[in-house]
């Protein structure tokens, strides 16, 4: 439980002795306001406190009718009449009256002033009275920051205020995550730091996360005692009896006009083998070595079979021998009925065979790339302790861990594998949330580097594309099941602006490029321009949190996390040095 510094003691925001100035303009987002001295922005100490209401960035309390207000200094500025006549003798002897543009965040009750409501119903008026605010005041919000109900407790401790690196900035994990949540920010502006730090706390507060590594970073953070690691393709793979048609469509991309009719004919003809249709003495002299023959078949034979299996044959999943798949596309290129007998399949029809030619190559391809052997188990026998969807199982019912690492370090790009098995494993999340198994137990699916696996589609060869959308229903539909979304990229651009705007909370690291901040503009309902123009002017490891269950925006500076990543920049030597 947090005990609140000085909980007993009354803090009173609008004491004289923090006075510095009148609203002299109102609108919806800020206020204007007049200094009647720029003494009054000197820094000075008051009861032990050290204050200094002249600079950019730190907050203030105004005075309304029925409600208080808190805002913070976006802009200072002097009347051009005195910036004219200032100078450093004239400042030392004659008064200036400077104004400042402060953006209200939020509004509180007098009698109940930890209660905050950002959605304001009430507005400053002209002439209201502009304080400094102690620190104490903004404490009691950012210490139990966006905590909403007395069930919801469990905190994370991320940081505290750039503005006073006393204040402790505890965060409602409930509403960082429940919404799903970006980690946004340039290369050393400190995403990874603040991943590692979210994931430190969920694991301190006993809750689940699977984290999406694509690059080994977090690896030594997932050696403590109750985090797991995997890495695809070293201990572990996707069984590709666990992909569904379209990822292996993915994979092969056939073209539509034929190659995709025909490989999915194959499909149900290997399940069929499956099944034991070759056990069958009607069908039985037309299956030899795992394919079934098409040439003279009884279609209706065929058909009814089918029909009967329809259930385990249209389940959506390669749950056959991936081995026989060339040869069974071969087999399906026949006529669609004899020319003696229309109940039965015809014989060889080369023109389909030939038009079939370039997926069966690229099927063989597939199946004898050295890595998606090792990744998704081609010929190999099944273990299923090496089977990552049985240790993601095995995982989610053991109590005593609270990481899943997912390494993709090993996985090259060619063949877009890294794309199209973090897909896979999106839509087995995905599948596993539709039933209801995080709906009691919530879970929060990590993708670090997310820019690499968001809005990429594949293309055959005659350029026609498919999307893989697997993160993306997710941020879609998802919140309501249990799995909720974090991720974290450098490049927020890259990421489809449905996708982004999904994402309740945002924690932005510095951002420079302008595409950059306008997707975060785009998608966060909370960013402002006043907000979004601090971005390019944090330093390392501060952020801007801001997310539609906090009471108002706020400028962190994230703690160092117990285990940091391994995200340093190699460093260039004198290769002739003999030191």
């Amino acid at each position: 439980m947090i005990i609140l510094a000085r909980r007993e003691k009354k803090v009173i925001p609008f004491n004289p002795n923090y006075f510095i100035g009148y609203v002299n303009h109102v609108n919806p987002q800020y206020a204007k306001v007049h200094f009647p001295s720029s003494v009054l922005l000197n820094k000075y100490i008051f009861s032990g406190e050290e204050f200094n209401g002249g600079l950019i960035g730190n907050f203030v309390t105004i005075e309304g009718e029925n409600f208080g207000f808190i805002g913070k200094i976006a802009e200072l500025d002097l009347p051009e009449k005195e910036r004219l006549s200032l100078s450093e003798k004239a400042f030392q002897s004659s008064d200036f009256h400077p104004t400042a543009k402060v953006e209200v965040l939020l509004s509180f009750d007098y009698f109940e002033s930890h209660k905050a409501q950002r959605t304001l119903n009430a507005f400053p008026n002209i002439g209201a009275k502009v304080y400094v605010c102690p620190k104490q005041f903004i404490q009691q919000y950012v210490m139990r920051f966006g905590l909403k109900s007395d069930q919801d407790k469990i905190l994370i401790e991320l940081g505290t205020l750039t503005s006073n690196k006393n204040t402790l900035v505890n965060i409602s994990q409930q509403a960082m995550f429940s919404r799903h949540c970006a980690v946004v920010g340039t290369t050393g502006g400190g995403k990874s730091w603040s991943v590692s730090k979210l994931i430190e706390s969920m694991m301190k507060n006993n809750t689940k996360a699977i984290l999406i590594d694509p690059t080994g970073e977090y690896s030594e953070l997932a050696k403590t005692e109750t985090a797991e690691s995997t890495i695809l393709g070293a201990n572990s793979c996707f069984s590709y009896k666990k992909l569904t048609i379209e990822d292996l469509f993915f994979l092969v991309k056939p073209a539509g006009r034929v190659q995709a009719p025909k490989l999915l004919e194959a499909i149900r003809s290997l399940k069929c083998i499956e099944l034991g249709i070759d056990k069958e003495p009607k069908f039985s002299a037309f299956c030899s070595d795992g394919v079934l023959s098409k040439a003279g078949l009884n279609k209706k034979e065929y058909e009814r079979y089918c029909y009967v299996h329809n259930t385990q044959i249209e389940n959506g999943l390669l749950t056959f021998d991936i081995e026989k798949l060339e040869k069974q596309i071969s087999a399906e290129c026949v006529w669609d009925t004899d020319r003696d007998n229309i109940n039965i399949y015809g014989a060889r029809n080369e023109t389909d065979l030939t038009n079939c030619i370039s997926l069966i190559t690229r099927i063989g391809s597939v199946r004898r790339t050295g890595i998606l052997q090792a990744v998704l188990g081609f010929s190999q026998p099944e273990n299923e302790t090496c089977d990552l969807t049985k240790q993601i199982d095995e995982y989610i019912k053991n109590d005593n861990k609270f990481l899943l690492r997912i390494g993709f370090e090993s996985i090259g790009f060619e063949s877009q594998a890294r794309e199209i098995v973090a897909n896979a494993i999106g839509k087995f999340l995905l599948m596993k949330a539709r039933n209801g198994e995080f709906k009691v137990n919530p879970i929060v699916l990590f993708l670090d580097e997310a820019h690499q696996f968001l809005n990429n589609t594949v293309v055959d060869e005659y350029f026609d594309t498919a999307a893989l959308s697997a993160f993306d229903q997710i941020a879609k539909e998802c919140r309501k099941y249990g799995l909720f979304l974090c991720l974290a990229t450098q490049m927020p651009k890259d990421i489809p602006i449905g996708t982004l705007s999904q994402m309740g909370t945002f924690l932005v690291h510095r951002l420079i490029n302008y595409s950059d901040k306008e997707a975060i503009k785009q998608a966060c309902s909370s960013a402002n321009a006043e907000l979004l123009s601090f971005l390019p002017v944090l330093g390392e490891g501060e952020a801007i949190l801001t997310g539609v269950d906090f009471p108002m925006p706020l400028t962190i500076k994230v703690n160092k996390p117990i285990i940091p990543p391994d995200s340093k920049t190699p460093i260039f030597k004198d290769l002739r040095s003999n030191t």
